[in-house]
């Protein structure tokens, strides 16, 4: 059909944000899994995403990818999922804001950490993050009073920030606050959550099983 939504992914790679918020829309959607390293670099692939890599989604002819772009846009495609203030809310700005921040300054910041890139000092001016501190105070804040980004609203911040959040408390790369800890004990709960990472669960058991002698 013209509006056929399929998502591009590895189980073990950041499509399973996408993976996630797909669930969350509650629109139907096909996965066509790929490798990393191998059917990610086919030029079939590359022609839709020409750094190789994973996420991507193909609705109808539209091309999205980069993680927190494709939240970005299914939210607004299907606004009845309620994942995005309209346009004319004032709850647009700080949802914006937040989705934004876990994709540049979060990110970069736990990327830097775990990779022991030092920023010299006197130069945290120059790096959109300042400091994992910073990031990590400033979104902490952010989470208060909760329970999601925007209060009682879930959106598809959530699913961005909350990814980055539990993926960091993970492997370690986000220091374990009460405030993350209970939003990642939240995000948890979700259904949607739940249903996406119990299909990665398999395509990974599979996967396994096929490779055992």
């Amino acid at each position: 059909m013209a509006d056929t939504l399929t998502l591009y992914t590895h189980p073990q790679s950041r499509g399973r944000i996408a993976h996630w918020m797909l669930e969350e829309t509650g629109q139907p959607y096909e996965v066509q899994w790929l490798e990393i390293g191998s059917t990610m670099k086919d030029p079939a692939y590359c022609a839709i995403n020409p750094m190789g890599k994973v996420p991507a989604i193909r609705h109808a002819e539209v091309v999205v990818t980069e993680a927190a772009a494709i939240c970005t846009y299914l939210a607004d495609r299907f606004p009845a999922s309620g994942l995005a203030p309209a346009f004319d809310d004032p709850a647009r700005g700080p949802y914006l804001r937040w989705l934004f921040f876990a994709a540049g300054p979060l990110e970069q910041a736990t990327t830097a950490t775990a990779l022991g890139w030092l920023v010299p000092p006197g130069r945290q001016t120059m790096v959109g993050f300042g400091s994992l501190m910073d990031t990590l105070d400033a979104l902490e804040q952010a989470l208060q009073p909760g329970p999601w980004i925007l209060g009682q609203r879930f959106s598809a911040a959530d699913v961005y920030v909350g990814s980055a959040i539990r993926w960091g408390l993970m492997f370690g790369t986000v220091p374990r606050r009460p405030a993350f800890e209970a939003y990642a004990a939240r995000l948890g709960e979700r259904p949607a959550l739940q249903r996406a990472d119990a299909v990665n669960a398999q395509r990974l058991a599979t996967a396994a099983a096929a490779k055992a002698p």
